[in-house]
């Protein structure tokens, strides 16, 4: 086995990860290669696909950069897991295992799922004032945490990483339409794959993991209080749990 990947979701990029790499290490787990999607972090500056095939595309090949070669095991939250899966179903051979957090996609849940109504209104504010990074970053912070204990200190770095790697409107639409234009096949990967959701995600319903765990046939871990950033949340409990599906 290669090693391990980390892939994150819309707009967010490898320093988003926070406290989870290291916890990672200290759990004994090998060091992941972090790589962002199209538009998003040192990937920012690549054409960002129309749709979750493309971004699969440029992250085999930003992987394949490297040297090294599959089997990979992917974790991968959002639209992360959507590219992970897309991986796994067209390429299994490259892929040993999937931990897929925080996810949704077709056939297995509805829109009004995938993202829930009641935030709407809050993500077009975001649209309309994309360029103000702290107000944006407040409202990530609102929807997608639960941990309030490091809130000042996640928008200090939020806002220098949206300053410094700046995601553009554009790439912030077309991985939306990415992600929702995606649509998974009804079979399970061929590989180990471990669904994990948030009971308190406020952004994704929960469901949408049930579901597709259910679909698959496949084991489903619930955290019992983490919302959708549960890398944030509990960095540990997702080491814990990921290793202990992947058998390291």
């Amino acid at each position: 086995m290669s090693g391990w990947i980390f892939l994150r979701g819309l707009t967010r990029e490898s320093r988003h990860w926070g406290e989870l790499p290291e916890r990672w290490s200290a759990h004994g787990l090998p060091a992941p290669l972090m790589i962002d999607l199209p538009g998003n972090g040192s990937a920012r500056h690549l054409p960002v696909p129309g749709s979750v095939r493309g971004m699969t595309e440029a992250v085999r090949a930003a992987a394949r950069a490297t040297g090294r070669s599959g089997p990979w095991r992917v974790l991968a939250m959002s639209l992360g897991a959507m590219v992970a899966t897309d991986w796994a179903q067209g390429w299994p051979g490259e892929i040993g295992g999937l931990v897929l957090v925080n996810t949704s996609m077709r056939p297995f849940s509805h829109p009004a799922q995938r993202l829930r109504p009641r935030n709407w209104v809050a993500l077009l504010g975001m649209a309309r004032h994309w360029d103000d990074r702290p107000r944006c970053e407040r409202v990530v912070h609102r929807l997608t945490c639960e941990r309030l204990d490091t809130r000042d200190a996640d928008l200090a770095r939020w806002v220098e990483i949206g300053q410094t790697a700046p995601v553009s409107r554009e790439a912030a639409w077309l991985q939306l339409v990415a992600a929702a234009r995606f649509r998974a096949h009804g079979h399970a990967p061929q590989c180990p794959t471990l669904v994990v959701s948030s009971d308190a995600d406020r952004l994704v319903n929960p469901n949408c993991s049930a579901r597709l765990a259910a679909a698959w046939g496949v084991p489903h871990a619930r955290h019992p209080w983490a919302g959708h950033d549960l890398p944030h949340d509990d960095p540990q409990w997702l080491c814990e749990t990921a290793g202990a599906a992947m058998h390291r």
